[in-house]
């Protein structure tokens, strides 16, 4: 095979040297005009989505729009028109550099369709944790039961819940499988406390020694400011052979429901020692100081 004569590579080298000034005469502005507009583009952006987030942690924020709201919906906007703007300017790249976009485009539309039908579990999960979002259903923080889990709310993102339990486990549930939501710290909780008292107690009196607790509760300072409103004591709930079941009702606030209730139960107990009222079940009684060395 005959070497290339020094004419012909002379003639390589100047086909491309006029390539490559014809490449910086007029593609080489188009690429650098893309790109620059691209990059502004993208600071534009940033800078709205910061304007975002910082109105999202100032009080002054619409009704029914919060801050972990405003915050996941910035990350979305921002990370969805990286990608819108970075692709639209490869699109008009790479026919400059002389790239045919055809078998690229077809190639990317079978794998799009793959990726797909292989991520619909993906896509339900963020399409549902948006609406989560959007309508506000829970914030971190909160208290909820979700796919058969309750616990407090550690974490949110599109794609998923983590719920930390009262035993401490965290639990990762993807929002797709989320179709019921119990909000248990929105607005307010309600305490529904069901007391068992011996069948043979006066009813008016056991009614009356409840509503004196509710009453206490309701002025003590340490836990009137977790009261929503004044408790109440419908009356009897359950009557069996042995025992009667009365309920107590309080509203609290948001996450305040458990100390309010174990509060509840302190209260109710060292008023009916007071009182001498006999808790229901078998065999239960109080032990009331009567005298000295006596006991009844």
């Amino acid at each position: 095979m005959a070497e290339p004569s020094i004419q012909t590579v002379a003639q390589l080298i100047e086909h491309w040297r006029a390539d490559a000034l014809n490449f910086l005469r007029v593609d080489a502005p188009k690429v650098l005009i893309i790109v620059v507009v691209t990059f502004g583009l993208i600071r534009l952006l940033k800078s709205l989505t910061r304007r975002l987030r910082c109105l999202g942690e100032t009080k002054d924020l619409p009704t029914g729009l919060r801050a972990q709201q405003i915050r996941t919906l910035s990350g979305v906007v921002y990370s969805a028109g990286v990608f819108a703007l970075v692709f639209l300017a490869l699109l008009q790249i790479l026919p400059v550099l002389g790239i045919n976009m055809g078998p690229l485009l077809a190639s990317a539309g079978i794998a799009g369709l793959a990726i797909g039908f292989g991520a619909q579990a993906l896509v339900h999960d963020v399409i549902n944790g948006f609406f989560i979002l959007m309508e506000n259903q829970y914030e971190v923080g909160d208290t909820v039961r979700v796919g058969g889990i309750t616990g407090t709310v550690e974490r949110m993102t599109l794609r998923a819940t983590l719920l930390r339990d009262d035993q401490g486990a965290l639990s990762t549930v993807p929002n797709g499988k989320i179709d019921v939501v119990s909000n248990l710290t929105r607005d307010w909780a309600q305490v529904a406390l069901h007391v068992s008292v011996a069948y043979s107690e006066n009813s008016d009196k056991v009614i009356g020694v409840l509503k004196e607790v509710g009453k206490d509760l309701g002025s003590d300072p340490d836990f009137s400011e977790l009261l929503v409103s004044e408790p109440q004591v419908p009356g009897i709930e359950r009557v069996t052979g042995a025992e009667v079941d009365y309920m107590i009702l309080v509203k609290t606030r948001p996450g305040t429901q458990y100390a309010v209730t174990r509060e509840l139960r302190r209260r109710i107990k060292e008023r009916f020692e007071k009182n001498n009222i006999q808790p229901g079940g078998p065999g239960g009684i109080f032990l009331v100081q009567a005298g000295p060395g006596k006991e009844t």
